[in-house]
């Protein structure tokens, strides 16, 4: 039986997970090869949404179970109990589930810490996720001095990665190459440069590159994986040793009725003029792309990580949202 284009991706030293806990969407990646999943507020309000019939009669339990509880209290119950189901279905895998903090917490590493600890508690093989701030590098570092496995999240640059590697001891450290592409298209329209649309879809992808090789130069414990999907090239460009992809279903199901070749690319080097038009044109690439180009105070302020933080931040006020709508219907 011949291997289909996961099956050949994994065979090449890149494995991938399912980008949501949705139980079934996992249940079937699993099956499919997938060797990990990820969570966080937004994905649970999707899934919610998605699966209402299921999980609104949970959701009508907590609130009874809890009478005392706020919507946010509700709402993490909720998150945990899509994080067990999840984490359950991985250990016939061996593989990590990815729970993010809460959202708000990107200013405060205490706040991280705490609850990075009760969130690894729910299952051995969670890993906790939080953003690439300079406050999330120091809840990197405590995390890890407590044998937590960290994900870092919300990193769209070299900088952040080997910032994130450098204190983390065992994880993952992502890199949103499609958040970097979108940022820098949304400039493009801003301040009307006129720039071949193929040659932003190479942004990510560039940095990736990047952050690989000085990975593989210096060592790190900590593996990189690849997230936030725009196109084929996100997947087929970044396929090599030591490499995690976190698809969302529809981009994995898609992928594996891909007829495109599949082999090694990761150590293949961007198109140098693609290269070069990306760094003479946009001053955030630069930032992104050179190891040096962004500090640690500068995390919280650049282009992609506001924006995704306050997509997060809104993703979450939309879960809550949606508990208070049940909790005050409820009778």
């Amino acid at each position: 039986m011949s291997l289909t284009p996961l099956q050949k991706t994994k065979e090449l030293g890149t494995n991938f997970w399912n980008d949501s806990c949705d139980i079934k969407e996992l249940s079937e990646a699993v099956q499919a090869g997938a060797t990990g999943a990820t969570s966080n507020p937004v994905i649970v309000q999707a899934v919610v949404k998605n699966r209402q019939a299921e999980l609104i009669p949970v959701l009508n339990n907590l609130i009874k179970e809890f009478p005392r509880a706020t919507e946010d209290e509700i709402s993490w119950k909720l998150i945990d109990y899509l994080g067990i189901k999840a984490a359950k279905i991985l250990e016939a895998v061996k593989g990590d589930l990815s729970m993010q903090v809460n959202p708000k917490f990107y200013r405060d590493s205490q706040m991280m810490v705490e609850q990075g600890q009760t969130l690894s508690k729910l299952a051995p093989n969670i890993a906790i996720k939080a953003p690439c701030t300079r406050e999330g590098l120091i809840a990197y570092k405590k995390l890890s001095d407590l044998n937590i496995r960290v994900n870092a999240t919300v990193s769209f640059s070299v900088a952040q990665a080997v910032a994130a590697s450098e204190v983390i001891k065992k994880g993952y450290v992502t890199i949103m190459v499609g958040r970097l592409d979108d940022h820098l298209q949304r400039v493009a329209i801003k301040e009307k440069i006129d720039i071949d649309p193929k040659i932003l879809q190479w942004a990510g992808i560039a940095v990736f590159k990047k952050a690989y090789s000085i990975f593989k130069k210096r060592g790190f414990q900590s593996q990189l994986l690849v997230a936030a999907y725009r196109h084929e090239l996100h997947w087929t460009e970044l396929i090599g040793d030591n490499v995690l992809m976190t698809m969302p279903y529809a981009w994995w199901t898609k992928f594996n009725q891909s007829k495109t070749e599949i082999r090694k690319t990761i150590e293949e080097p961007v198109d140098p003029k693609i290269l070069e038009a990306l760094l003479e044109t946009f001053p955030d690439f630069k930032k992104a792309y050179d190891l040096d180009g962004l500090k640690p105070d500068d995390f919280e302020k650049f282009g992609p990580t506001i924006h995704t933080l306050d997509q997060f931040l809104s993703g979450y006020q939309d879960l809550v949202g949606l508990v208070r709508k049940e909790m005050l219907a409820f009778k």
